[in-house]
């Protein structure tokens, strides 16, 4: 079993990519359970998506100990980041994450947002790109299944720079 939370602020497009992790799991056989939550400005206040992917029937549909945080805002970071533990895998947004705390030893620093404007020109696409992140450093999801899962989600006619975001995330990670 594995324990994700993607958070950072409102607008960024989180929830979306919790409902694309945990449909893509499913689309690999997988149980998945995904729940969200924001604070009350919804756009630019703080948002969080929680998934949890397991070969076996999942009891307990909360997030209790994250094996992966993703932290988009440095204020996602400092809210959700206490209860990880030493063998969580960490990544943040180093666009706008500029300190991350030392007791953390697998920390992945990725210009998430940066590349979605440079590469595709949008930062809406940083979401999709953190994705394929998620799923090369866990492979908790097949990429075809997440890719499968992207297409069946995001807006007519954005399929194509929506896979190029896709591929971005699963590049940067080497």
């Amino acid at each position: 079993m594995m324990e994700f939370r993607l958070s950072g602020s409102g607008g960024q497009g989180l929830i979306l990519a919790g409902i694309i992790l945990a449909e893509a799991a499913i689309g690999d056989g997988k149980e998945a359970v995904q729940s969200q939550s924001y604070g009350p400005e919804a756009r630019g206040g703080s948002s969080k998506s929680e998934v949890i992917i397991s070969d076996k029937t999942i009891y307990y549909p909360k997030v209790e100990k994250p094996d992966f945080l993703l932290a988009m805002t440095q204020e996602a970071l400092a809210k959700y980041s206490v209860d990880l533990n030493q063998d969580s895998i960490l990544v943040v947004d180093s666009t706008f994450v500029k300190e991350v705390p030392e007791q953390f030893k697998k920390v992945y620093s990725i210009p998430i947002t940066q590349m979605a404007k440079e590469e595709l020109g949008r930062d809406l696409f940083a979401n999709i790109i953190a994705l394929g992140i998620v799923a090369k450093l866990t492979k908790a999801v097949s990429l075809k299944a997440l890719e499968q899962a992207v297409l069946a989600r995001v807006p007519k006619g954005t399929e194509k720079m929506n896979k190029q975001a896709l591929e971005l995330g699963i590049a940067s990670i080497k």
